[in-house]
């Protein structure tokens, strides 16, 4: 990446978050912090209105904001294909949304790249999952619960109870959602049964945030799976995929203890917990051709093995 590029994704970065560190930029291009200081005064001497705050981090001055970003045409092709993937593979509250937000997309891109994305759009087809469960109300609870997580919000919620066949009125601390087998979670801290719960989305028969606030005690999302399945001695996985490569991936990184992704200069980092290094290791191989392992070893040495084992069987052919 050119310094011209990594000053205009700095400044993107910095519109995206309230706060970001240095070493945060840092490592994002892997660049040096005084390579990030440098970078954060060209800006400034062009009229960024940045704040830098010493053990803090920069943000940028309230009330500014970039003019419209534009979009690559194979950038504006990945969105594409998540539409596809994200209408085919969660509730249609939620395709709505996406569909809504690409035609913003495609609002900002050169009419020569909305006449390619209009040839391919019917080009890209992901086949609906016939197990994919229908919610039971119109609204998009997904939105709903993170903005009462962020707000810190109790939330009333009319759930289904699958075990007991019945239907339970609950106030509740949300905690996190997760995707996994086709159905949204929510993590919640229930007061009715003072413990935590799992609650899944197609169960749901109505939910709102209250006025009523809870004190932020609850640990994080990844802390809370981690403590369900210590039992289980889940692995954290980090591995670096070629952009281009993850979007086949699709929903099978859930399958496989999917929590998060950061892009980098050298590709997209995927962060995983997974129960069975066994499992995520033949996984792995399918795309191995397209990713490096970061962490961990016992992973790495793992894939190893079994490409020894499969060359050995090459071999004798």
């Amino acid at each position: 990446m050119n310094r011209i590029d990594r000053l205009s994704a700095i400044l993107i970065q910095l519109q995206s978050r309230k706060t970001v560190r240095a070493q945060d930029i840092a490592d994002r291009f892997g660049i040096s912090l005084r390579t990030v200081y440098r970078d954060v005064r060209s800006l400034e001497e062009a009229g960024i209105p940045i704040i830098g705050e010493a053990g803090i981090g920069y943000s940028l001055m309230e009330g500014y904001r970039l003019p419209p970003v534009m979009f690559s045409r194979e950038e504006a092709t990945a969105f594409i294909t998540a539409e596809k993937l994200v209408n085919s593979l969660t509730d249609s509250a939620n395709g709505i949304s996406y569909s809504l937000a690409m035609d913003k997309i495609r609002a900002v891109l050169k009419t020569a790249d909305k006449d390619y994305l209009e040839h391919i759009d019917d080009r890209i087809e992901v086949v609906k999952s016939n197990r994919l469960p229908e919610l039971g109300f119109q609204h998009n609870p997904l939105q709903t619960i993170l903005n009462a997580i962020a707000a810190k919000q109790v939330m009333k919620l009319d759930y289904f109870a699958y075990y007991r066949q019945e239907h339970t009125n609950r106030l509740i601390e949300p905690v996190g959602v997760f995707y996994l087998d086709n159905y949204w979670h929510l993590i919640a801290w229930c007061r009715e049964r003072e413990a935590y719960r799992d609650f899944r989305f197609d169960r749901i028969l109505d939910i709102c945030a209250t006025e009523t606030q809870f004190a932020d005690h609850h640990p994080s999302l990844k802390n809370y799976l981690r403590e369900q399945y210590k039992d289980k001695k889940l692995e954290e996985v980090t591995i670096l995929v070629d952009k281009e490569a993850t979007l086949h991936l699709g929903e099978q990184k859930y399958y496989q203890g999917f929590l998060s992704e950061d892009e980098t200069p050298a590709g997209v980092e995927m962060h995983f917990l997974t129960m069975s290094v066994e499992g995520f290791a033949r996984w792995y191989m399918s795309f191995a051709d397209y990713a490096t392992i970061l962490k961990p070893e016992v992973l790495q040495n793992r894939v190893k093995a079994i490409f020894c084992a499969v060359k050995k069987k090459i071999e004798k052919f």
